[in-house]
């Protein structure tokens, strides 16, 4: 075989795996667990990965249209624990003024990183890890270091409650998808961040809004983080911003890329990021249902991000 026919079964192979390898692996976990893992096929079972998989997907939703964009954000976790710090302080003026606030404060925080990005010029990477690290510190001096309790049960509601039998983080997360799809699909927003993300110079002299799109997308992203530590705020029933969100941007980006949106961006794929969640959920509950410690998830989904991003610089090689 010629070494133009090797690249190009290469590219092939590298395109097929990007296209359809998370859905192969988490039908594979699916199969070991089924015949490896006692109690895997348990209605409790399913419920509690779903439960612990809703935060998680609620931030990669918006690290995908991030990433669409050729950007990163670093400090999703940070929001996520600015959200855990706020709702103590707020929850006694009542649920909603709660939510409210910490969700502002996201989308305040989301709106900064664009300004960075769009206006400034700032390297997504640098600005989001200004507050990545700035971020954490405001929540632990908000909190005053402590972890605190929270007894209002229409807030708790939000993590342990049901909905026609769903769990309401979960169905938060699904309904949350379905509009993320909507919007990458439907509409001209849309539309605009994958150009972006494809070329934003040619975006630039297009006509396109491409500064305003920007910081609309980091601000969304922003608000979906500052959701996911109101829903991980409302399970644990605590405000814990010392681990809320705690390495969130790893599991969110290692979500979004195995799920076939490249970092070099122009393209988003939210069922695949939905994908991509359930795998790093499957994963880790997999390693510890075998007695294996969480750090090996860890450097498991270090290992699978490097994969996904190789698999992805050999689809883009041709």
């Amino acid at each position: 075989m010629t070494d133009t026919a090797k690249t190009v079964d290469r590219t092939r192979v590298a395109r097929w795996l990007q296209e359809y390898g998370v859905y192969v692996a988490v039908v594979a976990l699916v199969l070991f667990n089924i015949a490896f893992t006692a109690n895997f096929l348990t209605v409790g079972n399913f419920r509690t990965q779903l439960i612990q998989a809703a935060p998680v997907l609620v931030v990669a939703l918006g690290m995908a249209l991030v990433i669409g964009t050729e950007g990163v954000d670093l400090s999703v976790g940070a929001v996520m624990a600015l959200s855990a710090a706020l709702i103590p302080l707020y929850l006694g003026a009542g649920t909603l003024p709660a939510v409210a606030i910490a969700l502002a404060a996201g989308l305040a925080a989301g709106a900064l990183n664009g300004v960075l990005v769009a206006k400034v010029g700032i390297q997504p990477i640098v600005a989001t890890l200004a507050l990545l690290v700035g971020g954490r510190g405001l929540a632990l001096v908000l909190a005053d270091g402590q972890l605190v309790q929270l007894h209002d049960p229409a807030f708790l509601a939000l993590g342990t409650g049901e909905l026609l039998g769903i769990p309401v983080s979960v169905l938060i997360a699904a309904v949350l998808a379905v509009l993320m799809a909507a919007l990458v699909g439907k509409t001209a927003f849309g539309r605009r961040l994958v150009a972006i993300g494809g070329n934003r110079r040619a975006s630039v002299l297009a006509g396109l809004p491409v500064n305003r799109v920007l910081i609309g997308v980091y601000a969304i992203c922003g608000l979906l983080a500052a959701l996911a530590g109101v829903l991980s705020t409302a399970r644990l029933g605590a405000g814990d911003p010392a681990d809320a969100g705690l390495l969130m941007e790893l599991s969110a980006i290692t979500a979004v890329v195995v799920g076939g949106t490249p970092l070099t961006g122009g393209r988003v794929r939210i069922l695949g990021t939905v994908m991509g969640v359930l795998l790093m959920q499957l994963v880790r509950a997999t390693l510890i249902k075998h007695n294996l410690p969480d750090s090996t998830a860890q450097m498991i989904q270090a290992a699978i991000i490097v994969g996904a991003v190789y698999v992805a610089r050999e689809r883009s090689s041709r």
